[in-house]
């Protein structure tokens, strides 16, 4: 392992390490054992068929919502819009789930993940255009567009498709033929099986295909790769779109298999995109980073019960502990772009490029 790959793990490794150091002080102060409460929270999260399971379903959105953020971030954009993505995408599922009859499960299934990737793709193609032809920051615009699919969503489903049996917000529920079921007697559904198939599709394209490095290309040096003729603004166009279907995909899967119907908590608090936002910069922007971010962070939220049901520690230590780590990866991301992090990768790059030229 060279230095550069050496300097990204630790990158992954210390905001973890500090969050935990920090909650297993706050244990102490309230006169715990952090290393059983610990040992409880992944043991029984990770070591235990029932954790394991309830671990891997939590997960399974939670995995292509950080790659749909993580493949925009090798070419430098940001898309904050996955959340915005991950509800249109779930909310039309649920309406094709619902509205749409079919006799074959699977056909049923595979038009709400259709149907949910286009809607990710449509919300995803405005900010793509405004950024490659106009340079308009995409950050700001799909930060922007997400209260608008947000306010959008909540008046279709108060209004339009909202179910008027239910005494709260929601639109019917998915038909039979368009849910999950789950395998044996475990949470666990099918959902998680394409969530690894499709890991390891973009694990491929950015690892072997002429695709991935030409995002690795343009993420480094936009104006050199336009020079050299990469259409860097098609490529705009195409990562955002591929980020948008991923979302769209992965409110679908939580469609089908968890929630069955669209309600204003769909995706939970802070939101399933978020999450994927912090997972992404947990695994370091890439595909396997991304699978290990999700399953850590998911063994957390599912070890949260345990440890207050053994040690009576409140759950509440997790969120906390979530929370460290976001703090910590913020300012670890500050740093990168503009201390002395930043001004260490640029040498690194003028001394690389200077040995290549006398190559």
């Amino acid at each position: 392992m060279n230095r550069f790959n050496l300097v990204k793990l630790a990158n992954s490794l210390l905001p973890v390490a500090f969050a935990l150091l920090i909650g297993a002080g706050i244990m102490v102060g309230m006169g715990h054992n952090p290393l059983e409460a610990y040992g409880i929270m992944f043991g029984r999260s990770l070591f235990t068929v029932r954790g394991l399971t309830n671990t891997l379903h939590m997960a399974s959105p939670l995995i292509l919502a950080g790659l749909a953020i993580a493949v925009t971030f090798r070419a430098n954009l940001f898309n904050m819009g996955v959340e915005g993505q991950l509800l249109f995408g779930g909310f039309m599922a649920g309406i094709v789930g619902a509205y749409i009859q079919m006799s074959s499960p699977l056909l049923h299934k595979l038009l709400a993940f259709l149907a949910a990737a286009a809607a990710g793709m449509l919300f995803a193609l405005l900010p793509a255009l405004l950024r490659a032809f106009l340079r308009v920051d995409e950050m700001v615009v799909t930060l922007t567009l997400n209260y608008v699919m947000m306010t959008i969503l909540e008046y279709l489903a108060s209004g339009p498709f909202r179910n008027q049996g239910a005494g709260y917000v929601s639109t019917n529920t998915i038909r039979e033929t368009a849910m999950f079921s789950r395998i044996g007697n475990t949470r666990l559904t099918p959902f998680f099986i394409i969530s690894v198939i499709i890991f390891l599709l973009m694990w491929f394209l950015q690892k072997k295909t002429r695709f991935g490095y030409t995002v690795e290309a343009i993420g480094k040096n936009p104006q050199f790769s336009e020079a050299t003729g990469l259409r860097v603004r098609r490529n705009i166009v195409k990562l955002m779109l591929i980020s948008g279907a991923l979302a769209g995909i992965a409110g679908a899967g939580h469609m089908m298999s968890h929630e069955f119907n669209y309600t204003l908590s769909f995706s939970g608090n802070p939101g399933i995109g978020w999450d994927g936002m912090l997972i992404s910069l947990l695994g370091g922007h890439s595909p396997l980073g991304v699978l290990i971010a999700a399953v850590f962070y998911s063994s957390l939220k599912t070890g949260a019960d345990n440890i207050n049901l053994y040690t009576g520690i409140p759950k509440e230590i997790v969120a906390i502990i979530q929370g460290l780590i976001i703090l910590f990866l913020s300012i670890q991301l500050i740093e990168q772009r503009f201390g002395p992090v930043k001004r260490w990768r640029a040498k690194r790059q003028m001394k690389e490029a200077e040995r290549g030229s006398v190559e």
